[in-house]
């Protein structure tokens, strides 16, 4: 790639005087997706991927054109200024700090140095600790990828990439005739082969294959309100999917948030500290520089329960008067759009036991079967995949098909206890129609009044 950086530049130099902007990002990278169903494998898909893109911009217009020739990159280039020359906008871009960087995401053993007969083993091991009681399906999918990217922007800004991802997920489904209940868990990092490698994959497929045959047992749960106490996967995906995507720049300009014009507000309680950070090598969502070559830092959304920024491109930033946080991402043949990146809630200084002492009738939920999300109105529903009752301060009766609604806003002001642990979920976002690897996770948090669903 660092040779082809010359290219790049001779391209940019032709055409400074024709542009009010332009950069130019081109990648190649290798991919291996695995999926298992029942100890057989579904499919295998492997490839290397090659592109190119460029984007232009005239008087406040976009040219964008993308190939995966790059033999082709004069003629992307011509039909990116005929767009941008064809069209009128608004766009302005932030100021950016020029870079001249290289960088490499840590690994200790490259995916691509292992045979692909040992990822199949892998995943059957998972799946054979995972067939256990009533369990009567499972599904795992394997993926991993490494890919090394360039940026050259008419700025100056020249960046390259090396990054490597994997990630193991596991679905188990058991039945007892007339019930069926799921179980799902997940393991990887932006880190290389050594994750699942050193992990405990017996253990790992047990849990889940457990998880779902003893919720056949459970019971159903009461509807109402209720303090309760969310894990660290369910209060991940909440501060995900309820506030994380409410602080996206571009969806406040569509005025389709609910944080619209709170900048400054308190919106939650006292003890709320939340953070977007993709420089936190830990996570899934884990990169150094952003599609724009924007660095990343640890961004503080929300201060002591203080709305106190936003995440944002650099188009997106200047209509808010601020600068990029380093939320410009996509892949190399999409626009770049504002995504999340590790998304959490600060830990707090309380034990489990103590987040449930003091709850004489409540429900813990634990993990996330998805739900929907309305930013705009400010309102929510999660389904968890397993709960408990709470009974004066301890842990009882299992429950199952429990979901967790409310306001967003007032959720925040409900949170009273903040638990001490922490864990990171790994997992993909979607969002007009791209896909973006993302890392969200939290500690067991409780939160007073919360409205949760069930049969009885």
């Amino acid at each position: 790639m660092e040779t082809k950086i010359d290219i790049f530049e001779k391209i940019i130099a032709k055409i400074q005087d024709k542009v009010d902007y332009a950069d130019i990002r081109a990648g190649t990278g290798n991919n291996t997706n695995i999926i298992m169903k029942d100890n057989k494998i579904q499919e295998i898909n492997t490839g290397i991927s090659n592109g190119a893109r460029i984007r232009v911009l005239n008087n406040g217009a976009w040219g964008f054109a993308y190939t995966n020739d790059l033999n082709k990159l004069d003629d992307i280039t011509q039909t990116a200024i005929k767009i941008s020359k064809s069209l009128k906008g608004d766009v302005e871009l932030s100021e950016a700090n020029i870079v001249k960087d290289k960088v490499k995401t840590p690994r200790k053993i490259s995916v691509n140095d292992v045979d692909i007969e040992e990822k199949k083993e892998l995943m059957a091991d998972a799946n054979k600790s995972a067939s256990v009681g009533k369990v009567i399906s499972t599904t795992v999918n394997y993926q991993d990828s490494e890919s090394e990217t360039a940026i050259v922007t008419s700025e100056g800004t020249e960046i390259i990439q090396d990054e490597t991802r994997i990630g193991l997920w596991l679905n188990t489904v058991a039945s007892s005739g007339d019930l069926i209940q799921f179980g799902h868990g997940s393991l990887g990092g932006a880190k290389g082969y050594e994750i699942l490698k050193n992990a405990d994959i017996e253990s790992f497929g047990r849990k889940i294959g457990e998880k779902a045959t003893n919720l056949l047992n459970a019971s159903t749960a009461p509807s109402g309100k209720f303090p309760i106490i969310t894990d660290n996967e369910l209060t991940g995906v909440f501060i995900h999917e309820a506030l994380g995507h409410a602080s996206e720049a571009d969806l406040i300009l569509q005025d389709d948030s609910v944080l619209k014009g709170k900048l400054g507000d308190k919106i939650g309680s006292d003890i709320i500290n939340i953070y977007d950070d993709p420089s936190n090598k830990d996570g899934f969502g884990y990169y150094e520089y952003d599609v724009e070559g924007v660095k990343t830092h640890k961004n503080q959304l929300v201060k002591d329960g203080e709305l106190v920024s936003l995440l944002s491109s650099r188009e997106s930033a200047s209509k808010l008067g601020m600068k990029s946080s380093g939320n410009a991402r996509s892949s190399i043949n999409d626009q770049p759009i504002v995504r999340m990146s590790n998304t959490y809630l600060e830990p707090g200084d309380h034990s489990f036991e103590e987040l449930i002492e003091d709850i004489p009738e409540g429900i813990y939920l634990k993990g996330s079967r998805g739900g929907q999300v309305d930013t705009g109105k400010g309102i929510f529903q999660f389904n968890a995949v397993e709960s408990y009752k709470i009974e004066n301060g301890e842990i009882g009766q299992e429950l199952r098909d429990v979901s967790l609604s409310g306001n967003i806003l007032e959720t925040l002001k409900n949170v009273d206890a903040i638990g001490n642990d922490f864990k990171f979920s790994v997992g993909f976002c979607g969002k007009n129609g791209q896909i973006a690897p993302v890392g969200d996770g939290g500690p067991n948090t409780r939160i007073l009044n919360a409205m949760v669903g069930g049969s009885n």
